[in-house]
């Protein structure tokens, strides 16, 4: 420090130690590539790292990192990352594990994810997927087999139709023909 600086504010003309510290390798720390707002560009853009994009893109976006689209990013192009956070403007599709969509976030196009959150404001004009969420796959045969094999232990005996009664009706004509068959008996 110069001798101008010194004792200034309570200063000492001593030099603090500096610290470095060593982010071990591997880890990435915020972005590997930013998109300034100033930036405009289009094509096919591919990344295994992260990415903060803020300009205007068209075309196509494969991270394999986290995408942060800020609120100044307009982006024509379909999207597909491992996580996904969007402050700005998306007119493509978004494909990703975490899908978050900030309350200054727009999205035109069909998202598909494992997890979405939104915050109040945000827009959304597409259809929404839950993928690897068990309601989006039908049950497997095992499945089935066991959810009906707990339900028949349940009820200490198997299902025999002439025991339904119309509360146990899908449907009112269902119902109003199990009210029938009990008249009849």
């Amino acid at each position: 420090m110069s001798a101008f600086f010194a004792n200034r504010r309570g200063q000492s003309e001593a030099e603090p130690e500096e610290t470095v510290t060593v982010m071990p390798a591997g880890r990435p720390v915020g972005f590997d590539t930013v998109i300034g707002s100033n930036t405009q560009f289009e094509g096919t853009f591919t990344s295994s790292g992260n990415v903060r994009m803020d300009g205007k893109f068209a075309g196509s976006l494969e991270i394999s990192g986290n995408i942060l689209v800020g609120e100044s990013a307009e982006i024509r192009a379909d999207i597909n990352a491992r996580n996904i956070s969007i402050g700005g403007t998306v007119r493509g599709n978004v494909t990703g594990n975490k899908v978050q969509l900030l309350r200054t976030g727009r999205i035109w196009g069909d998202i598909s994810a494992s997890a979405l959150t939104t915050e109040e404001g945000a827009f959304i004009d597409g259809k929404i997927t839950m993928v690897g969420h068990s309601a989006t796959r039908p049950p497997t045969d095992d499945e089935v087999i066991a959810r009906e094999q707990a339900l028949n232990e349940m009820d200490g005996e198997s299902i025999d139709d002439g025991d339904l009664g119309p509360e146990d009706a899908d449907s009112v004509e269902d119902a109003d023909a199990a009210s029938e068959l009990r008249i009849k008996e």
